[in-house]
C-alpha cells in the first residue's frame, strides 16, 4: 500500500497536495488520516502550524487477493507466480503459473477449490461489496470447462440415441453449471442434479 504524508495551510489543501503527488488519484481511492489540523498564528503569521495528513492508496481486491495467495503458496513451500489474468468490479481471475503444480489442483479440482475458498474468505471478509475471486492453475479451469462442454454434447447424443438417462460423476457447483448451460437449449435432452455435495451429480435425461 502506497502511503504519502503531506502538509498544507489547511487540511483540504494538504489532501489536495497529496492527491496531486499521487498522480491525480481520486479521493475515493485513498484513505485519509489527519495528523495535524493546523492553525493560524498571531495576525495569521506568527506561530502558524501547517496541517498534516497521511494519505494511503486503498489496495484493490485484486491486489489483496494476489498478495494473500502468493503468501499462502510461500507457506506451502510452492514456488509459483500468481498472475492477475482478469479483473472487473465483480470478478477477479488469478492464474498460478509454475512447474509440477498438479497437487494444487487435486482430484476433480478439489484442492484448487479449497484454495479459492480461502482467498475469497480473506479478501471479502467484512466487505459489503464482495468480489468473486477465481483461482486457476495454468489455465486448468478453462481447459476443464471445454472438456466438460464437449463431454456434455457427446453424452447428450448418446442419451438421444439410446433414449436412456446417463448419470455423470460427482462435480462441484461450477462444473455442474457448465453441463447445465451446455445442454439448456438441447431439443432432445434435459439435465437435473441429484444427491448432496460433495457427491452431487448431474443426470442427463431424454425428453419425452
Amino acid at each position: 500500500m502506497k502511503i504519502l504524508q503531506s502538509t498544507g495551510k489547511t487540511v483540504e489543501e494538504a489532501i489536495e497536495s497529496a492527491l496531486k503527488d499521487l498522480g491525480g488519484i481520486s479521493r475515493e481511492k485513498v484513505e485519509i488520516e489527519v495528523l495535524e489540523e493546523g492553525s493560524r498564528g498571531l495576525f495569521g503569521l506568527l506561530g502558524t502550524k501547517l496541517a498534516v495528513v497521511k494519505v494511503s492508496v486503498k489496495e484493490s481486491k485484486a491486489e489483496k487477493a494476489q498478495e494473500f495467495l502468493t503468501a499462502l503458496l510461500d507457506k506451502m513451500y510452492i514456488k509459483a507466480e500468481v498472475n492477475l489474468a482478469q479483473e472487473s468490479d465483480k470478478q477477479v481471475l488469478l492464474d498460478i503459473i509454475g512447474e509440477d503444480l498438479g497437487n494444487l489442483i487435486g482430484r476433480r479440482g478439489q484442492t484448487l477449490d479449497s484454495l479459492q475458498y480461502l482467498v475469497n474468505l480473506a479478501v471479502n471478509k467484512g466487505s459489503e461489496n464482495k468480489v468473486r475471486i477465481i483461482v486457476d492453475v495454468s489455465g486448468y479451469r478453462q481447459r476443464r470447462e471445454q472438456t466438460l462442454h464437449n463431454l456434455a454434447l457427446r453424452l447428450a447424443e448418446r442419451v438421444k440415441q439410446k433414449n436412456e438417462s446417463i448419470t455423470l460423476e460427482p462435480m462441484n457447483a461450477h462444473e455442474r453449471r457448465v453441463i447445465h448451460l451446455a445442454l439448456q437449449d438441447n431439443a432432445y435432452v434435459y439435465t437435473q442434479s441429484k444427491g448432496e455435495d460433495p457427491e452431487r451429480k448431474i443426470v442427463i435425461c431424454p425428453k419425452k
